[in-house]
């Protein structure tokens, strides 16, 4: 029988995980089909249920339900416990597992795709978001020098750097008019960018060999990637994260790690 996984979201037609999957399938030879899920706002959990009820393996999770997603599983990966949020669904032995790819996809297109180690590098992290929360623990696990956390509101910034604190790297908080300095790796982890906005950081956080990446992604270069080009860093956005991350999922459901520049060529030709 040939197993079936979704992506859930609201909204959902935008998503490109359908077209991410089925590339990952045929290449390593895995019977399986992989759909959009729609659930109502109210009804996150509902569906579920009727997803594991139908005898569906796993679902990978996106806006607005990552946090909610965590609340329904009956247990959660490290990297979910960190994140505090969930983005890949596993379906099996009566239980709902929940797992964070998000930071480990991030961590494989900075060091695999970008070629940047993340080693004894200067990290800037802007935002401190569900985004953010989910990237540090991969980053962490990286070894860079630093890691500074700059938000709108610096309190919240300050506790997610309170809550990694303890892996032997410096964390520190601020707000985006107080970074010092500049950053080998910049990582904007906000939303800013689905609205055309931009963190207001200053331009000296970016300098000629620094790469500025953007979680957001599109057929157009993000605000934030122009104002970082603009500054002399090398950009990306977040693209490669998604790819990524879903070869992540895809290794977790069916025990084989998928090659993922295939995909990053059919996506961006």
């Amino acid at each position: 029988m040939t197993d079936k996984y979704c992506v859930i979201g609201n909204p959902i037609a935008h998503s490109k995980s359908p077209e991410i999957h089925p590339v990952y399938a045929a290449q390593t030879g895995q019977d399986l089909v992989y759909e959009r899920c729609l659930a109502p706002l109210d009804g996150f959990e509902a569906t579920v249920h009727r997803l594991v009820a139908e005898g569906y393996r796993g679902a990978n999770v996106t806006l607005p339900f990552k946090i909610e997603a965590a609340r329904v599983c009956t247990r959660l990966e490290e990297r979910a416990r960190a994140a505090g949020a969930v983005n890949t669904l596993i379906f099996a032995n009566g239980e709902i597992v929940g797992d964070n790819t998000d930071g480990p996809g991030l961590v494989a297109d900075i060091t695999r795709n970008a070629g940047v180690a993340i080693e004894d590098k200067r990290v800037l992290l802007l935002g401190a978001g569900g985004a953010a929360r989910g990237a540090l623990l991969p980053l962490v696990g990286q070894g860079p020098r630093e890691i500074v956390i700059a938000n709108r509101t610096v309190a919240t910034a300050e506790a997610l750097a309170r809550d990694f604190s303890g892996h032997g790297v410096p964390i520190t908080a601020s707000g985006f008019g107080e970074v010092d300095g500049s950053f080998d790796i910049v990582i904007n982890a906000t939303s800013s960018s689905i609205a055309g906005d931009l963190p207001p950081v200053a331009p000296t956080v970016f300098g000629p060999d620094t790469l500025a990446l953007d979680m957001m992604y599109g057929n157009q270069p993000t605000v934030f990637m122009d104002f970082a080009t603009r500054h002399g860093a090398t950009v990306r956005d977040g693209l490669g994260m998604l790819v990524e991350q879903a070869a992540e999922a895809f290794a977790i459901w069916r025990g084989v790690r998928p090659e993922t520049a295939t995909v990053m060529k059919k996506m961006r030709p």
